[in-house]
């Protein structure tokens, strides 16, 4: 089965073609993220406006570089939330429109499902149960992943996701957006210990996260030094934030798997490509001998591939819908009813 993913639910425009649920055809990718850097973040209209300007031509180099005709499609996948809602509204449009024209399903996803999905994609062992952190731009969550579309959030964030944090982070560091890899790099030459910032605990909530204090306390060491006329040790601060995310991410998901009994832990979404992230999970899994599973920087970031993945699992439990589909800005990953 040939499915057209179609993704657009913030600043890159993607389209891929993915067969059966696993093998990758295409993955085409347009990234607005020189133009969002001249204001240090989104600008939603702008997003919008980008998204109709590129997602036909894209999505018809997804079917020509996958060596397909049109008529080979069998079904169009879209991610329908959450996201930007008129980011969102571009792609479930154009897909409402390419189903209907093609005579095809037309299946709606639900962005950090698509996230998720991506080590399917990765991994062909990998299958349901596990556990899987789920970490980016807009959405920080701890999920159990019951099966591949019966899941559940057992922890999340209370305010800020973590992928939003390093934006902000690095944008009072002067770092240019997105600012997940430049503070990434300033942070390899710094001391990790050189700052103590914040590690916020959510009372009776063992698995939730905060991460606005741990923003907070950035600003603020920023502006003391440069009030006092002080030299910032940026690389210091950039460690120690990273340290910071990371110690707040990884035991609450160790703790999960060990209370739900899960050899298995996921990570997924644009900030499992942090390279500090990524070795404080591989060295937790193998102090426990659990088996981690972490998607390529490739698969990490927001793409097509991960919808049309996905999009076949829930294709495949009857998920579709009909030139009614909406999209929605916000939407929990077990309440993804369209």
């Amino acid at each position: 089965m040939n499915i057209l993913g179609i993704e657009s639910s913030c600043d890159e425009t993607a389209a891929a073609v993915v067969r059966d649920g696993r093998e990758i055809l295409s993955n085409e990718i347009f990234s607005q993220a020189d133009m969002h850097a001249l204001y240090g973040g989104v600008v939603p209209e702008i997003a919008s406006r980008n998204h109709i300007t590129v997602i036909s031509r894209l999505a018809g180099e997804a079917v020509r570089k996958a060596g397909l005709e049109k008529g080979d499609i069998d079904a169009i996948a879209v991610t329908a939330a959450p996201g930007l809602i008129g980011a969102l509204l571009v792609g479930v449009n154009f897909a409402k429109g390419a189903a209907l024209a093609l005579g095809v399903p037309l299946i709606p996803v639900h962005h950090v499902r698509g996230h998720i999905a991506a080590n399917y994609l990765a991994f062909p062992e990998l299958e349901p149960p596990f556990l899987c952190l789920a970490i980016s731009g807009g959405n920080t969550a701890i999920v159990d992943v019951r099966g591949y579309t019966d899941m559940s959030i057992i922890g999340a964030t209370h305010d800020d996701a973590a992928g939003e944090c390093f934006d902000k982070a690095a944008r009072v560091l002067g770092l240019p957006y997105p600012g997940g890899l430049p503070l990434q790099n300033l942070a390899e030459g710094g001391d990790d210990r050189a700052f103590p910032l914040p590690h916020a605990k959510i009372d009776g909530h063992p698995y939730d996260m905060s991460f606005s204090g741990l923003k907070t306390a950035v600003i603020n060491v920023i502006h003391n030094a440069q009030q006092k006329g002080e030299t910032l040790d940026r690389a210091g601060l950039a460690a120690s934030f990273q340290r910071a995310v990371s110690e707040t991410l990884v035991p609450r998901t160790m703790d999960a798997a060990r209370a739900l009994g899960y050899d298995t832990v996921v990570v997924a979404g644009g900030v499992a490509a942090n390279k500090r992230i990524r070795a404080d999970f591989e060295a937790a899994c193998r102090a426990e001998n659990k088996r981690l599973f972490v998607p390529p920087l490739k698969l990490c970031g927001d793409n097509g591939a991960m919808i049309a993945c996905q999009g076949y699992y829930e294709y495949l439990s009857g998920v579709t819908a009909g030139q009614e589909l909406n999209a929605y800005a916000t939407m929990d990953i077990d309440k993804a009813v369209f």
